[in-house]
């Protein structure tokens, strides 16, 4: 699918906001890929697609998680992670996507997931660090993602882990996985 056809697709399901944020992540997808040796094509078709359905109504999600058996422990965390694995399903129905790559992508940018691929890697950095971004600490990851596509997502998950604490709020234990799957990676190389 070309770029063009992509975003306008997209642009259609999201606000203006978050549509300048999609073209962050598109961006960021991209250079990221380039920098790290994925393939910077799927890299850009997931970056774009990556919160198709972000404004869905929460009904909606919750019949497609129920309806498609996905994890239903998605149910009891916060329903700002339902977005991914539902736009993945969504993408493959109503825009023709069927890159298992690229569905995997969009699936897991949000939580990360064990053994994550250079290209799960790719996107979920990209929409934690596209220039849009201005939370406290992502200037520190962003730096880091200059030379350590690993050593980066573990800085954006240590700081996401610890938002979701100082707010009292449950960890989906797909982030703590992939934190632990990356740092337990990074010892054995050491």
């Amino acid at each position: 699918m070309r770029r063009e056809e992509a975003l306008r697709l997209v642009k259609q399901q999201i606000t203006e906001h978050r549509y300048q944020h999609t073209l962050g992540v598109m961006e960021t997808s991209i250079m990221l890929a380039e920098r790290f040796g994925a393939d910077a094509g799927k890299a850009e078709l997931a970056g774009i697609f990556h919160d198709y359905a972000k404004f869905r109504p929460k009904d909606e999600m919750k019949e497609i998680i129920l309806t498609q058996n996905m994890n239903r422990d998605l149910l009891s965390y916060n329903s700002e992670l339902w977005h991914a694995p539902v736009g993945a399903y969504l993408v493959q129905k109503e825009a023709g996507i069927t890159d298992p790559e690229v569905l995997d992508a969009i699936k897991y940018h949000t939580s990360g997931r064990i053994n994550m691929t250079l290209l799960d890697k790719c996107v979920f950095l990209a929409d934690y660090i596209e220039p849009g971004r201005g939370f406290p600490g992502v200037d520190d990851v962003r730096e880091i993602a200059k030379t350590d596509l690993d050593q980066a997502i573990i800085g954006a998950l240590r700081k996401t882990i610890f938002f979701l604490m100082k707010k009292s709020q449950a960890v989906y234990p797909d982030t703590f996985y992939t934190y632990n799957d990356l740092i337990l990676k990074k010892e054995k190389v050491q």
